[in-house]
């Protein structure tokens, strides 16, 4: 794919300028893009000041063997003592870190002296089960606070930490468990999920089976059900809660492995993403109060991500604590009890600054914009989005009616090998265009080339490449160094590339066009996918779409796509409909992208993290046998997909 052919196709010209009180009274300004500029390494090292250091690094950066960075060199401090005694210390401890809601309603309030016991507590009582520092702790939770209890505590003694998220099958949390040769597992009877109980134990049980390494299993008691005991078993309620209340926080030195995060959607051996401690942690602690523009003191933050996955260690755990934020926790669904349920909490805890993914976005728009109306929602002023490129209609439609049209929204892109947010406006710098990530943060050195590396120009498309290290960069991929060369720095020397295609519009302006491998060859044109969807979704009648290519004689790739309605869409069963949407397209983009088949389903297959499963869409759509669907949250929906392609109307 290269910038000239890769097509162009999305043009947007609304702007949203800050609001000038935000700007007047911003965290970060412009001047951080020139200072930033003018040394880079000097502006990260003022932000790594931000955090307490046991003892101050000697190097900002060590790049002497590329790609194997190391930053803060020589530094020591301990993660856990910056997300939590440093506020009590300094005379916060009074002060909420979490309000957590579970699912059926139950509440607990956990201020950041509560959280420094619970801290301590887990950490003695991992010290007493044999876990020491440099040992790997497999957590395997719902979202309940002793899964930051349990993180922060494995940052404290220095274990590093494997979060598996709790949807995932015994196989899958086996896979990773031998991988990190993991010392212990912590986890719970189970969690809530729509209204119901689900198991998380048994689960457990069958991927420790036959561990050679698995010592324990300490679980917590969150539903009460029936669960087998062994012999390894060990009771939370039992074992921490008789443990000391304090511990002294060991300084680790800034490049200790803090934790590995598992890729999901991955096929054959997990990629183990290594995160270490200084880095990371400067990172996430400063984009938290950049991008966010963060306001301790009387803002209320929530990130309604999994923890399970890379957003909810970075912007759950790690960098709102390290900044003495206040942060709502959620265990359930959005639409349980009742389809207002993200409303209601925003509105009950007077959230400031949501932080949410386009999934959830298109599937709000999908419900009507009368559910989020009943609700209070004056408290927020700033509004994320993380996951995905999010849609220029979704985008609008978010500012809307959930931002009252007047919070900015910012559209934020990193990966869980990048740790951090790395492209993303800024609420009080950058006026708003809807779908694009706008441009690399102060300290990040982003740019599109093509496939000769060379930069393109705007108004031109390629690969998305980061061109210098950054803090919170994955170090490796865990025990396989040369998996991590090949997979990420292989495609172009002494550039990280991950995957992503993307675009400079006529401003500069970045656009994420999703993974190269979802640009379809449409008659010698490739086509991002990303594009063709925010077409479809800017019709007045479509919630949410999918699209794939699949082989054709005439032109190489067609283009399929799969969309949901919104509900006050009306017939949608007929042919006319169908016809509707295709001519849409085209006049949106361009009538080679017009698709060769339109379905219209009721629900998309899905991932527990809420991303579209297009592998699935695309052996649909190539009438191949369907692969691994243990991920979905319904893989029934599959069913009724593959029934109804044969019958979606075809270009003629």
């Amino acid at each position: 794919m290269s910038h000239e052919t890769l097509s162009n196709l999305l043009h947007e010209a609304r702007r949203f300028a800050p609001p000038p009180e935000l700007a007047a009274e911003a965290n970060v300004t412009g001047d951080a893009y020139d200072d930033a500029a003018d040394d880079r390494l000097g502006y990260w090292a003022r932000q790594a000041e931000r955090l307490t250091w046991a003892k101050r690094w000697d190097t900002v950066l060590d790049w002497s063997n590329p790609p194997f960075a190391k930053w803060f060199v020589g530094g020591e401090l301990n993660v856990a003592y910056n997300c939590v005694d440093r506020h009590v210390e300094a005379g916060n401890g009074g002060k909420v870190a979490y309000h957590w809601e579970g699912e059926p309603g139950d509440t607990r309030t956990i201020t950041y002296a509560d959280l420094q016991r619970e801290v301590a507590k887990a950490a003695n009582a991992l010290l007493e089960l044999g876990v020491q520092k440099g040992d790997r702790v497999a957590i395997y939770m719902p979202m309940i606070p002793e899964l930051p209890v349990t993180m922060l505590a494995c940052a404290r003694i220095g274990a590093t930490h494997s979060v598996v998220f709790g949807g995932f099958s015994a196989d899958a949390l086996r896979t990773r468990i031998d991988d990190a040769q993991a010392k212990i597992v912590v986890t719970s009877d189970g969690g809530y999920r729509r209204g119901k109980p689900y198991a998380l134990k048994a689960v457990v049980d069958e991927a420790v089976a036959n561990s050679a390494t698995i010592t324990n299993v300490l679980v917590v008691r969150r539903t009460s059900q029936a669960v087998e005991w062994n012999g390894t078993d060990v009771w939370w309620h039992e074992l921490v809660d008789r443990q000391s209340d304090e511990h002294d926080a060991p300084a680790h030195d800034a490049e200790h492995p803090l934790y590995i995060l598992y890729t999901s959607g991955t096929t054959g051996k997990p990629k183990g993403i290594l995160h270490t401690t200084g880095g990371y942690l400067t990172q996430v602690a400063w984009t938290h109060h950049a991008v966010f523009d963060l306001k301790p003191e009387t803002d209320v933050y929530w990130c309604s991500a999994d923890i399970g996955w890379v957003t909810g260690h970075s912007y759950i755990v790690y960098g709102p604590l390290a900044n003495g934020a206040t942060s709502v926790m959620y265990e359930g669904t959005p639409d349980t009890p009742h389809r207002g349920r993200w409303w209601e909490l925003i509105e009950k805890y007077k959230v400031t600054i949501f932080y949410t993914a386009p999934t959830a976005i298109r599937t709000f728009m999908k419900w009507g914009e009368d559910i989020p109306a009943q609700h209070d929602l004056s408290s927020l002023r700033v509004l994320g989005s993380v996951g995905e490129p999010i849609n220029p209609e979704a985008y609008v439609w978010y500012r809307e009616h959930i931002g009252g049209d007047r919070c900015p929204v910012v559209d934020t892109w990193w990966q869980t090998e990048t740790g951090a947010i790395m492209i993303s406006p800024l609420p009080g710098v950058t006026s708003g265009k809807p779908g694009a990530a706008m441009r690399p943060l102060p300290g990040i050195a982003a740019d599109v080339v093509d496939d000769q590396a060379q930069s393109v120009p705007d108004g031109g498309g390629g690969f998305l490449v980061l061109k210098e290290p950054w803090p919170s960069m994955l170090r490796t991929i865990w025990g396989d160094d040369d998996r991590f060369i090949e997979t990420y720095w292989s495609r172009f020397e002494n550039l990280y590339f991950a995957g992503d295609g993307a675009k400079k519009d006529d401003d500069g302006d970045l656009w994420l066009l999703g993974r190269v491998d979802d640009v379809m060859l449409v008659s010698g044109h490739n086509i991002s996918t990303t594009e063709v969807e925010s077409a479809l979704v800017s019709h007045p009648k479509v919630a949410e779409a999918a699209v794939v290519g699949a082989t054709d004689p005439v032109t190489g790739q067609a283009i399929v796509a799969f969309v949901i309605p919104r509900g006050s869409a009306g017939n949608v069963d007929g042919d006319d409909f169908v016809k509707e949407l295709r001519d849409h397209v085209a006049k949106v983009l361009g009538a080679i992208t017009k698709p060769r088949q339109i379905m219209v389903v009721p629900e998309l297959p899905k991932t527990r993290s809420g991303k579209i499963m297009r592998r699935l869409l695309r052996d649909v759509a190539e009438n191949r046998s369907l692969g691994d669907v243990t991920t979905l949250t319904d893989s029934s929906v599959m069913d009724l997909i593959a029934e109804k392609l044969p019958a979606a109307k075809s270009d003629e």
